[in-house]
């Protein structure tokens, strides 16, 4: 049995799948909250190039990958699928697990995939500088190697919690060249506005989205990128599942459960959406997505209209949403801790096609723990959700059937997380049905 199923160089996939052209259901339009009708490009024209507006809003089923971003992929790509038999040894299992690593990337986890094509079209177009966020920091670090690549400029606006508990994260981000900012911060109208009525906050993805969209908006030579959430973000990661897809073929195996975590919904979508056709034509492979119980947007969030970002910055998605102003509690898992989630993934999960789980901190800590003592290496805490998940699903897998698992980071830069874990310090979070009916009011009624 080979370990590691190498897709080689040449095969690796050229162009990205774009699942809306399959949706059982045709996804809802993002909104204009002013008037309710529809965005139109215009409209998404002063923060997003083009090209890339172009991709969110495409009906081509496929979209050819451009040669100046396959030749930056290829730094990384295609990732090895690896088979998890130690990890199945000590779980007693007799299903077959398989990872896809996505942590070979120089950020060390799957973002570049969508960072560097987002790089590339506003380079295209003549932009000087990108404004984004980031949770944990593997999205801003994606973003300012991208960056780096095309010769842009970069500002990073990181989850307060996040950049205190993630020093080397944003020493990365600053090895690339970019700027780094703890968000709520005083460079920003709606930082200023938190940070005055409350002075200790310590951040949301929502609110950093606001900091770095009020910044793209505000500079001629600046646009906004988001490393999750929205249809373009999803369809550059798609490269992700078509590989699997590949290496599974190469290995005589069609997989049963497909896993990821989900904060935005990226990973896991770029990981099950190339599997969507093939689900449904009826073959029975279960798609299944792993969340914080911190921030249970997939089990506990309301299917509707709701703004992406705390100052209602963004256009209105129709999504899995726990509320805009929703504040999670700070775990250690900074890129799940967002309000919503991708709208093709919120599409499915409302289909019924997303089996959705939660789980405490804690308990996938020690999941993670134990791929560490089987597998030999440290997954991001944000990737141990879906190691959780794995090896639940495994546990339930009849014998031989196929569980795989999206590996979307490694936790190197995670280190203090794990130190507070094995001192006993980590809290389990989950917010009470009250808080979240509370969150849900600011919610617009356009459904």
């Amino acid at each position: 049995m080979e370990s590691k199923i190498i897709l080689p160089e040449r095969d690796m996939p050229r162009q990205w799948y774009n699942a809306l052209p399959d949706l059982p259901t045709p996804l809802a339009p993002p909104l204009d909250p002013a008037t309710g009708q529809p965005v139109t490009a215009d409209m998404l024209a002063p923060i997003f190039p083009m090209g890339i507006i172009e991709q969110e809003m495409s009906s081509q089923r496929f979209i050819d990958i451009p040669e100046p971003v396959l030749d930056v992929y290829r730094l990384f790509r295609p990732t090895p699928l690896v088979r998890a038999a130690r990890l199945e040894k000590a779980l007693g299992v007799k299903c077959r697990i398989y990872y896809k690593d996505e942590s070979r990337s120089p950020a060390g986890s799957h973002k570049p995939n969508t960072a560097v094509p987002q790089a590339y079209y506003n380079k295209l177009e003549g932009v000087k500088r990108l404004a984004t966020e980031t949770g944990a920091g593997q999205w801003g670090t994606a973003l300012s190697f991208a960056c780096k690549m095309f010769g842009l400029d970069c500002t990073v606006y990181m989850v307060k919690v996040s950049y205190n508990q993630k020093p080397y994260r944003r020493i990365l981000i600053h090895s690339y060249g970019a700027e780094v900012f703890p968000s709520p911060s005083d460079r920003t109208q709606v930082g200023r506005e938190v940070l005055k009525n409350d002075p200790d906050c310590q951040g949301s993805l929502g609110l950093a989205i606001s900091e770095a969209v009020e910044d793209a908006a505000t500079h001629d030579d600046t646009k906004y990128a988001l490393g999750s959430v929205l249809n373009h973000v999803v369809l550059h990661q798609t490269i992700v599942g078509q590989e699997v897809e590949k290496q599974l073929a190469m290995a005589g195996e069609k997989p049963d459960y497909l896993v990821g975590c989900v904060g935005g919904g990226s990973n896991f979508g770029g990981l099950v959406l190339p599997f969507l056709p093939r689900k449904l034509s009826g073959e029975k492979i279960t798609f299944v997505a792993a969340e914080p119980k911190a921030c249970p947007t997939l089990t506990r969030g309301q299917f509707r209209y709701d703004y992406g970002d705390v100052a209602r910055l963004t256009p209105l998605l129709k999504m899995h949403t726990l509320g805009h102003a929703y504040m999670p509690a700070p775990i250690h898992a900074g890129g799940l801790r967002y309000h919503g989630d991708a709208p093709i993934v919120c599409n499915l999960a409302a289909e019924g096609l997303v089996d959705a789980r939660a789980y405490f901190q804690n308990d996938c800590f020690e999941a993670a723990r134990l791929f560490q003592a089987t597998e030999g290496f440290l997954p991001a805490p944000e990737t141990s959700h879906a190691i959780k998940a794995a090896i639940d699903v495994a546990r339930q897998a009849e014998p031989g059937q196929v569980v795989v698992f999206l590996f979307s980071g490694h936790g190197l830069l995670d280190l203090a997380s794990y130190d507070a874990y094995m001192q006993g310090g980590l809290v389990d979070f989950e917010h009470s049905e009250a808080d979240i009916k509370e969150s849900l009011k600011a919610c617009p009624d356009f459904d």
